[in-house]
């Protein structure tokens, strides 16, 4: 820790990915909060129906599952795991974990461990709650009206205002979140849409989806949405590795950029219009079922209670999913690696 003050994206990708970094820690993220992953298998069980149905679309029976920014590994396993029951049986798979951490113990030999993207994808890129922890720099605009970019000190988490906003980040700031007056604050989106039309650019053919926290232009929040985790709890966000550092994503920044890479407009839901569409849903089980099959009962009861938090309104159902096809089709990287039939 120093008393030195850096721009929140410099001091950010340090706390976050640097030598001890939060990202780093053996407990991973699912150490600190929890995500769709974690709330429950329906979620994988879901995603395995898009990588069926994506391989369907390709006219293909081998596809790659890239998973971008994959904790521990366990959307992957739980993908793996469902693939059978949801319509992949006979499907040849090639799947991928994209972290900058090391590869857990135990973990699934199918499961390929990179530091970095594949150059090639074909098939399912999936990103859940990967683009929130791209830093970016913060903006506080002064009494005079000029954007200017906040500094912070690692050792406290102290901000202060710093040099004005100008060129790209200026540009995107007046395209994407115009400032809403003295005090008001904004997240540079660049280095999210730059990294998402890196991701986009990969697919040789398939689907790209990215899912997070968003908001979208025009309803922007005034103040930013810069925050902590830790242990389950939000934060004080301080630059020292001892938390997650996080901000919502301006969905259709990105959206834009992805379209640009891929050459053909996306497609943007929430994560409750997009589950509902791959089947999962909260509906109760009808309650004629708990005198005909009461372990039956008991077990789709909790199925539809875990599809409900998946779904729920002002909840994980309000996420953003970004989702870009693109253009070209090269077909399948035979490139190395093993592909594995279920």
């Amino acid at each position: 820790m120093t008393d030195e003050w850096r721009g929140w994206q410099e001091a950010a990708e340090a706390a976050l990915y640097g030598d001890g970094g939060f990202y780093r820690s053996p407990e991973g993220p699912a150490g600190h909060f929890r995500t769709s992953v974690h709330a429950s298998p329906l979620f994988a069980a879901a995603v395995a129906r898009l990588l069926v149905a994506t391989a369907r679309e390709l006219g293909t029976d081998r596809v790659d599952l890239v998973d971008l920014g994959a904790g521990r590994g366990e959307l992957l396993t739980g993908v793996l795991a469902a693939l059978p029951a949801e319509g992949g049986d006979g499907l040849a798979v090639r799947a991928r974990a994209v972290e900058l951490a090391d590869r857990p113990p135990g973990l699934d030999p199918r499961i390929e461990w990179c530091a970095r993207l594949p150059r090639h994808t074909y098939g399912l890129l999936f990103a859940n709650e990967w683009l929130d922890n791209v830093p970016v720099r913060v903006a506080e605009t002064d009494a005079d009206g000029v954007d200017r970019y906040v500094l912070v000190r690692a050792r406290d988490g102290a901000q202060r205002p710093g040099a004005p906003v100008r060129g790209a980040d200026a540009e995107w700031l007046r395209r994407w979140w115009p400032s809403a007056g003295p005090g008001s604050r904004a997240e540079i989106g660049r280095p999210r849409d730059a990294a998402w039309a890196r991701a986009v650019a990969t697919l040789t053919g398939g689907l790209a989806v990215a899912v997070d926290y968003a908001h979208f232009r025009g309803t922007r929040p005034p103040f930013g949405t810069l925050t902590g985790f830790r242990a389950g709890r939000e934060v004080r966000p301080v630059p020292d590795g001892s938390c997650d550092l996080t901000s919502h994503v301006a969905l259709d920044a990105c959206a834009a950029a992805g379209a640009a890479a891929a050459g053909a407009e996306p497609e943007l839901l929430t994560q409750r219009e997009a589950l509902h569409r791959l089947g999962v849903r909260g509906g109760r089980p009808p309650l004629a079922q708990a005198s005909a099959d009461p372990a039956g009962y008991v077990r789709a009861l909790a199925s539809a209670g875990e599809a409900a938090e998946l779904t729920a309104r002002g909840g994980l159902g309000d996420f953003g999913w970004l989702m870009q096809r693109p253009v070209r089709n090269g077909g399948p990287d035979p490139g190395p690696g093993a592909f594995t039939r279920y």
